[in-house]
């Protein structure tokens, strides 16, 4: 039975106005009281508080992600992350402020630098290089309205780093027994802390976890199995995408003895000058004559599939709100938003004799009394 999540604030501990030193320090406390390294006794539940601590600080501690989790709760930001909800190896994107919050910790248990923690929150042992998968790509496309609004195709180009074909992946020629080793492919490093001494398993720096090595490296890709080179992909966005989400292109990304990682193409939205984007509504502002407010009347309104008559009725006020329905953005899984229409009674500054005449019989013909003052709604 799947368990409920529960909301990012209360994870941290958190009220809704923290602010972001509020939201760093809480996380500093957690996650290191529940390192697993520091619950030996109840490893497994402590690995799962803190990978639930650190989706938290994920969402909490970027703005744009923060806004939307504010605006619409869990559902805002699940889109943010892949299918499966929050991975942190492959959605965690402040490597430096953990490297921060737990280099001293880590140090302490014979770790370097952020070494062994995505390895103890991607399931626990060493990988060898063996069977390491490759790395993902990230990248940033910038996107109009009226892309966002439809689908576009657009056309990447990037490198990432492919299998050697000169010794297919293999680093070189020959094989010989790791002598750092001796086989096993694991050393073991013993280090003590205030919490006790402990015995770390690490894959072997030497051979990288394979137990063997190459007598002859190859020349082509100097012992590295692969090489770089360039990459063009012609991938279709589909609509309704927003900032800060991404696509994932499953097996583009750098190679690697377990497989190739993915492409992440994140995706960021130009300001449009004319449309304010209200999740997958927009909206616009259309001035209206005196008259037109009055007597109602059509006025063309722009939409993103061009311009569209619409019926303002007799007697609207300014700053009424008209729905077109469907004109907005496609939803990602299907229908599409609306457009909201602000209708606005333009007042005019420069007035003729003539004008200024009709409008003063106008008011003094005026059979309806004036509302008095009230309280703004």
């Amino acid at each position: 039975m799947a368990t409920a999540r529960r909301d990012y604030y209360e994870v941290l501990g958190l009220g809704r106005g923290a602010t972001q030193d509020e939201v760093k320090s809480a996380y500093r406390k957690l996650a290191k009281e529940h390192h697993p390294d520091r619950n030996p006794d109840n490893r497994a539940e402590a690995e799962e508080k803190f990978k639930e601590l650190s989706e938290a600080y994920e969402v909490l501690a970027d703005v744009n992600k923060r806004r939307m989790y504010d605006s619409y709760g869990l559902e805002g930001v699940s889109r943010q992350f892949g299918p499966g909800g929050f991975d942190f190896r492959r959605d965690f994107t402040h490597g430096e402020d953990i490297s921060d919050i737990l280099g001293d910790l880590l140090q302490g248990f014979g770790m370097g630098s952020g070494s062994g923690l995505f390895d103890l929150l991607s399931g626990g042992r060493p990988q060898s290089r063996r069977h390491a998968r490759g790395g993902d790509i990230r990248i940033s496309v910038r996107l109009d309205l009226e892309e966002i609004a439809a689908s576009v195709t657009k056309e990447l180009s990037f490198s990432r780093f492919e299998r050697c074909p000169e010794c297919a992946g293999a680093g070189g020629k020959g094989k010989e027994t790791c002598p750092a080793c001796h086989g096993r492919g694991q050393v073991q490093h013993r280090t003590s802390s205030f919490l006790g001494q402990f015995v770390q398993v690490q894959s072997c720096p030497d051979c990288g976890g394979a137990g063997e090595r190459v007598k002859e490296t190859c020349k082509a890709c100097t012992g590295a199995g692969r090489v770089r080179k360039p990459r063009t992909l012609k991938v279709r966005i589909p609509a309704g995408v927003s900032a800060g989400t991404y696509l994932p292109l499953h097996g583009e990304g750098h190679y690697g003895p377990g497989g190739s990682g993915d492409v992440l193409v994140q995706f960021e939205e130009r300001e449009h000058p004319l449309y304010l984007r209200q999740g997958d509504d927009i909206a616009v502002e259309v001035p209206v004559t005196i008259a037109t407010a009055v007597l109602g009347g059509k006025v063309k309104v722009p939409t993103l599939a061009g311009e569209k008559d619409v019926e303002v009725q007799a007697g609207t006020p300014s700053g009424t709100v008209l729905r077109i329905r469907g004109a907005g953005i496609k939803h990602l899984d299907g229908g599409a938003g609306d457009e909201l229409v602000r209708v606005v009674i333009h007042v005019p500054r420069r007035l003729s004799r003539d004008e200024k005449a009709l409008l003063k019989q106008l008011d003094e013909a005026r059979t309806e009394e004036m509302p008095g003052p009230r309280k703004p709604g």
